[in-house]
């Protein structure tokens, strides 16, 4: 008789990345104000065609703040738990999600002499699929964050320029 420990069985998730870059015509400190406030800023600049929702659980600004929405993508609805830390605050905001399955960064770099703003999007996810349909899953799912972060990239760049910046 054949007996197989179950710590010898392991599903390997395979993993994907995806990520959007862009330029913006704005100092740094307001790019990254905009994305670490989940009040407000944030929300403002998630494409509506996928975000459904996004509800702040818990702080609302930088880290420790815990946020709970809802994605439709490809008719499909997902609801999402991600929390919020500052590796670099002021530079880098990581949301990571609470089962483990992705973790997105929003780095912000100074260009022009600190008149502008490089800020990229990039997200490392994981998969449950091997094989064939695994390769298909991240490629379409990499497809499709990076035509999300460009769309939420173009919506930050014009909130930059019309939406008067807060008085300190």
């Amino acid at each position: 008789m054949l007996r197989v420990q179950a710590s010898t069985l392991r599903v390997t998730k395979m993993e994907g990345f995806a990520r959007a870059t862009r330029t913006i015509d704005a100092v740094p400190s307001r790019v990254y104000s905009i994305i670490a406030d989940y009040h407000f800023g944030h929300p403002a600049i998630l494409p509506p065609k996928y975000f459904k929702k996004l509800e702040v659980l818990a702080g609302g600004t930088g880290a420790g703040t815990r946020v709970r929405g809802n994605v439709e993508v490809l008719g499909r609805r997902i609801t999402f738990e991600h929390v919020v830390s500052e590796p670099e605050p002021g530079r880098t905001l990581v949301e990571s999600d609470v089962t483990g399955s992705s973790t997105t960064h929003f780095i912000v770099d100074a260009i022009d002499s600190g008149l502008g703003t490089q800020i990229t999007i990039q997200t490392q996810f994981r998969t449950e699929r091997e094989g064939l349909l695994g390769r298909i899953e991240r490629w379409s799912t990499a497809a499709t964050l990076k035509r999300i972060y460009e769309q939420e990239l173009a919506i930050l760049a014009n909130h930059c320029k019309t939406i008067p910046m807060p008085a300190q």
